[in-house]
């Protein structure tokens, strides 16, 4: 499944100039989803019409995907059924999200319609929903999973609970969304807005982390901004992530050398299948590294968690071989040559047998 970047906007509390403008940044930054919200709009069904279709439209001539979150509330108030989905058709909108389901009978109808709007359905409960729309055998390439945010601090998914919920979507090949957070966005849809991140860990986690983490699962292909605006340095350091394997931001240490760096930033890692508790290993490196000089330095204090080492002169036929310390250790053999940031620390537990990963300078 191809991973995507997402935004989000709300045009009741923004103006269209505005939300353009976001838009077309955005979609410079390589962002190719919109998540837009009818929940919380309180206005003349043709005053809706009107707003959302030129945003919806301006987005999709940018090449964005665009669902709207919608409720049965929402088409009480507008006059329409889910029996006839031309309103949001007409609206130019890929697809709906479902906040509240049907009885599985429906959902799967639904993925039938005949403008192909894509059908998604609400992630975020660990019970047989999906299970039982899938009985009904849907079309499945329209329909989508996306979790909840949060916007009250304190009430977003705990992690074990989350990777639950998400599996039983990714077990049946569905495409998955969820949220994270902006620091510097202010707009989301009701007027208490402490972040709108899917995971509670990720509230005060930097934007960028809080994607590496939800791509890390495997259990997520789209990520979405909840609350808008993000700054453009938000956007600018998504735009950098690797989506489809892990990369490590490192601090490199003074004495590391050309040849370490090398090693460290411009080899494919993947960690070997015969894993260990002490350390992370990247073995295959050290076979280019046989004739190089690899003389040591700082490898005299003790291992924590987290420093990145490379085999040096000492190490024989493991010169060259570059690991990441899960334990406290000692090794004069290895050169300290970097560390991961603090805050990806917690990355690392993702890193299984045979993951591929990469290591990036800070």
């Amino acid at each position: 499944m191809k991973r995507a970047l997402g935004i989000s906007i709300y045009p009741e509390h923004s103006t269209p100039d505005k939300d353009k403008a976001y838009l077309k940044l955005a979609s410079e930054y390589g962002f190719t989803r919109v998540f837009t919200c009818l929940l919380s709009v309180n206005k003349p069904k043709n005053e809706i019409i009107a707003e959302f279709k030129d945003i919806i439209q301006y987005a999709t001539s940018l090449n964005y995907e665009v669902i709207l979150d919608v409720a049965p509330a929402v088409f009480d108030q507008l006059g329409i059924s889910y029996d006839d989905l031309s309103f949001f058709y007409e609206m130019g909108a890929t697809g709906i999200r479902l906040d509240m389901g049907f009885d599985g009978a429906k959902e799967a109808m639904l993925t039938f319609n005949p403008y192909h709007l894509a059908i998604e359905i609400n992630m975020s409960n660990n019970v047989a929903y999906l299970d039982n729309i899938m009985t009904y055998q849907p079309n499945a390439p329209f329909l989508y999973g996306c979790h909840n945010f949060y916007p009250q601090k304190g009430t977003g998914l705990d992690y074990d609970f989350f990777v639950k919920c998400s599996q039983r979507f990714k077990q049946q090949g569905i495409r998955t969304a969820a949220f994270i957070n902006s620091h510097d966005a202010t707009i989301g849809p009701w007027s208490i807005n402490d972040g709108l991140c899917t995971l509670e860990m990720h509230r005060d986690l930097p934007i960028d982390v809080q994607a590496k983490h939800l791509f890390a699962t495997n259990l997520i292909d789209d990520v979405i901004i909840g609350n808008a605006y993000a700054s453009c340095e938000e956007l600018a350091a998504l735009s950098k992530i690797n989506r489809y394997q892990l990369e490590l931001n490192v601090e490199v240490f003074n004495q590391t050398t050309d040849i370490e760096k090398d090693i460290m930033f411009n080899e494919q890692h993947y960690r070997r299948g015969d894993i260990t508790k002490q350390a992370v290993r990247s073995t295959e490196v050290r076979k280019k590294q046989v004739d190089k000089d690899i003389s040591s330095h700082d490898n005299l204090a003790s291992l924590q968690l987290g420093d990145v080492v490379i085999g040096n002169n000492l190490f024989g036929k493991y010169k060259g071989e570059l690991q990441i310390i899960l334990e406290e250790c000692y090794d004069e053999r290895k050169n300290k040559v970097g560390r991961v940031v603090t805050e990806e620390l917690f990355l690392i537990n993702y890193i299984d047998a045979w993951t591929k990963f990469k290591l990036k300078e800070k």
